[in-house]
């Protein structure tokens, strides 16, 4: 028995001094003291030794364990103090070379065109507010004169948590938001997210971004209007820029207007980016309608409002000539380091 433990004991020393690696010093450990290891079946063993032998051969067997686990640890902790010196050399810092400049992020291109937007309508002395994106259908749709059977009212297009509950799909409705607070004149622009259930392609998302703009004061007109949009555009688009209105329909204001800008590519004069029209639709305007303010608690023979809706998205893909929408939601980045 004894010259069994001695050659296990050898062998388990041998072993333990070729090992280069904590993961080759575990599977010697695993080989001898395991629970099918060498050592552990001469303990198991111990049942066939005499009775008066068997405290002799423990002490042999015990003295063994703890010589190979001492030789063990001593081997593992020479190898993690080679590890440590060998990482400490790789990460050496050298304090005389250059710093290393951090990556940095990019603005997106939204975030660009929104800041500029409000850089332009605070300079115009309008203030920046925000609306809920979980709203009431009376604030989407009622108090915007949009009633019960219209069709952007059809759940084709409006996600509905319930008969009350929506996600907006506009921004209008934080016009009533704030007539309802009766702090006039109003000047205000609110940017936010609207939700509509759309397929997603080049140019459309079930996602996007409005800019939300109104003015209620008593002497407001539609060449109010005319003259803050013209300003804007003119601002947004350089100012060779020409603007026209052209006559449309939106429940909530009257009378109603979609804007055109002249194309920035061609100067107006016809090519691929404007379709050959030299014509580009950026936003959709008009007078806030009688009704709207009076349902909002404002007095329709006292004071009038005009009101305007811009998709941000658009206005970034015209201004920053992107051609496909989905970019701006890939967070690919190699499509915003060019912004």
């Amino acid at each position: 028995m004894k010259e069994r433990l001695d050659a296990i004991k050898e062998q388990a020393l041998k072993q333990i001094q070729e090992s280069l690696s904590p993961e080759k010093l575990n599977e010697v450990r695993v080989s001898i003291l395991g629970k099918k290891g060498e050592l552990t079946a001469v303990l198991k063993g111990m049942k066939d030794v005499a009775p008066e032998d068997r405290p002799k051969v423990g002490a042999i067997v015990n003295e063994t364990r703890a010589e190979i686990e001492e030789a063990l640890a001593k081997a593992k902790t020479k190898l993690e103090s080679l590890a440590l010196e060998a990482q400490m050399k790789a990460e050496t810092i050298d304090v005389t070379l250059p710093a290393k400049r951090p990556a940095r992020g990019h603005r997106h291109p939204n975030q660009i065109a929104l800041e500029e937007m409000e850089r332009i309508f605070t300079g115009l002395g309008y203030e920046v507010i925000e609306s809920p994106e979980v709203e009431k259908d009376y604030y989407n749709f009622e108090a915007l004169n949009i009633p019960a059977d219209h069709p952007a009212k059809d759940e084709q297009d409006t996600f509905y948590i319930n008969k009350e509950i929506l996600l907006r799909t506009q921004t209008s409705g934080a016009q009533v938001h704030e007539m309802e607070k009766g702090h006039l004149p109003i000047r205000m622009i609110c940017p936010g997210r609207v939700y509509r259930s759309d397929e997603v392609d080049a140019t459309h998302s079930p996602v996007f971004h409005q800019v939300e703009g109104m003015v209620v004061d008593e002497k407001t007109t539609f060449a109010d209007l005319k003259g803050t949009l013209t300003e804007f555009a003119k601002e947004l688009f350089g100012e060779d820029t020409k603007v026209k209105f052209r006559p449309h329909h939106f429940p909530f204001t009257e009378p109603s207007a979609e804007m055109d800008v002249s194309c920035f590519k061609c100067g107006g004069k016809g090519c691929r980016f404007c379709k050959g029209e030299g014509w580009i639709e950026i936003l959709g305007c008009g007078m806030v309608h009688p009704h709207v303010l009076e349902m909002s608690g404002i007095d329709p023979l006292k004071y009038r409002g005009f009101a305007f809706g811009v998709g941000l998205e658009r206005i970034a893909l015209l201004k920053y000539e992107i051609d496909d929408m989905r970019l701006m939601y890939e967070n690919d980045a190699r499509f915003l380091e060019q912004f």
